[in-house]
């Protein structure tokens, strides 16, 4: 418990029981979390703290949004890449066609995107398949 409330206190976030549980979470999960997932799993706090504890992590750089196709925003940690001034991954999303989990992979792209006449602030790459889960029981 005390690892997780140094991390609020070095992203300058006060500590509260509810951000103490969703980085928990979000910390022992190995995909990506929607907002409706968290309020399934946290009914004790309501939908306003929730929402507002999210986007106080995706601000403060504790939190990326990842696009999903399904219209709902997923979320996944940042890690030590992210600042609240610019949020960085140079690695891929991984979002498997069977379970629906997005994972984020660590497998950095290297290869600069260059559009002419464009200026590229982030590239969001997302690939598609079967998960290791959904590979190893088929």
């Amino acid at each position: 418990m005390v690892h997780l409330k140094l991390i609020l206190k070095k992203h300058q976030l006060r500590v509260t029981d509810c951000r103490l549980d969703i980085l928990d979470y979000l910390l022992q999960s190995d995909h990506a979390i929607s907002a409706p997932i968290l309020e399934e799993k946290f009914p004790e706090y309501d939908r306003v703290t929730l929402y507002r504890t999210i986007s106080s992590f995706v601000e403060k750089g504790i939190l990326h949004s990842i696009p999903d196709d399904s219209g709902v925003a997923r979320y996944g940690i940042c890690h030590d890449t992210c600042s609240p001034e610019k949020h960085s991954h140079d690695h891929i999303h991984f979002k498997c066609t069977q379970c629906g989990n997005i994972e984020c992979v660590p497998f950095p792209y290297s290869e600069e995107i260059l559009i002419p006449g464009y200026f590229i602030e982030e590239v969001e790459m997302i690939v598609t398949g079967k998960c290791k889960t959904c590979v190893n029981e088929s």
